[in-house]
């Protein structure tokens, strides 16, 4: 497995790449600004039999692609060099988040999705030894991360979700609980919670009933409604201007209402917790506290325990295009200035 010990400190060098790029282009550009004060640019050329125009360019390449290999070595490239086999004491938990056109609008800053997004983000940088896994739903469920304890691949894996990623519109809670239902590890002993992000528009009539198979599963549903009662309209797409909203068959704008009392009875239904999310807090805070009084069990677990580092091979890479740069000169070569491959020696 590959992995950046310090990525945060790759982000940030090669941030300024596009910023040497634009530097070295402005003094290029100023450079023949002030050769052309001088006369036509044919003539000084004449004059100037030994000046390059190609060499400070391939100088500046062999410095950039030094600075670029030192900015690999500084993040640390590593590769997993022994797998083995962890038991950890946690629970099994799975988080299904409503993707339909719904989640889009905006009584919840950004969008009620984007907002879901940062409180899961949050979730998983608090979860030490429990397993994870996502799903997606509108008017079908997915499963978008498999039960896992890699909280970083979880944590890529949902910065990419949108309401693009169902094809299939509408809110099908009852699907989620279904899927997820499936989804927990066979014959562990582990507590098993679902959580449930949603404005609760659901279009199926089961959802409470699939709740209540959950429970006997031993699965524990908490349920997040996220959006305001009174209801929102619904960006097409995700309209900045707010002006765009999706209507109806007569052409009315449509609002997406919070639907609490469904999302009270499934939670109920599991003996789980119901929490209402807005732009102060989340509610998964509590939802993780109270998941805390769950028993956990040993989960077994496939994890890299030794790294090695390869930071070495990029310092020789940097080592090497320094040297190239020092070794081409600015100005042409008084030997190899005549010599050419495509010349004809007759000529």
């Amino acid at each position: 497995m590959f992995r950046f010990e310090n990525i945060e400190l790759l982000y940030i060098l090669m941030s300024v790449v596009p910023v040497f790029i634009l530097l070295f282009w402005l003094a290029l550009r100023r450079k023949k600004k002030m050769l052309r004060r001088f006369g036509d640019m044919a003539i000084i050329k004449h004059l100037m039999p030994d000046s390059s125009s190609e060499r400070p360019v391939i100088k500046f390449i062999a410095i950039l692609l030094a600075y670029v290999s030192l900015s690999v070595a500084i993040a640390r490239p590593q590769f997993g060099s022994q797998l083995k086999e962890v038991k950890r004491k946690g629970i099994e938990l799975i988080i299904a988040l409503d993707v339909s056109n719904s989640m889009l609008a905006k009584d919840i800053t950004p969008n009620r999705l984007e907002k879901a997004k940062q409180a899961i983000s949050r979730l998983i940088n608090r979860l030490s030894d429990d397993k994870v896994g996502l799903i997606v739903f509108a008017g079908d469920a997915y499963t978008q991360i498999p039960m896992t304890t890699d909280y970083k691949s979880a944590k890529m894996f949902l910065s990419n979700i949108s309401t693009d990623i169902v094809p299939q519109q509408g809110t099908s809670i009852s699907s989620a609980i279904d899927l997820a239902s499936r989804s927990f590890s066979l014959g562990t002993k582990a507590s098993k919670a679902l959580i449930i992000i949603t404005d609760g528009e659901n279009h199926e009539d089961n959802a409470i009933d699939m709740a209540r198979e959950a429970a006997e599963k031993g699965i524990i549903i908490y349920s997040v409604g996220i959006g305001d009662p009174k209801g929102a309209p619904i960006p097409i797409g995700n309209s900045a201007s707010g002006t765009s909203f999706r209507k109806d068959a007569d052409g009315n704008v449509i609002i997406s209402k919070l639907n609490e009392v469904m999302l009270q009875e499934i939670a109920s239904a599991t003996n789980g917790k119901y929490t209402r999310a807005n732009n102060v807090s989340f509610g998964l805070n509590s939802i993780l506290d109270h998941m805390k009084t769950l028993n956990k069990t040993e989960i077994k677990a496939k994890v890299y325990s030794a790294y090695n580092d390869q930071f070495q091979y990029m310092i020789a890479f940097a080592l090497f295009f320094l040297l190239l740069e020092f070794v081409i000169l600015e100005r042409k070569n008084k030997y190899l200035k005549n010599f050419s491959l495509f010349k004809d020696p007759k000529v």
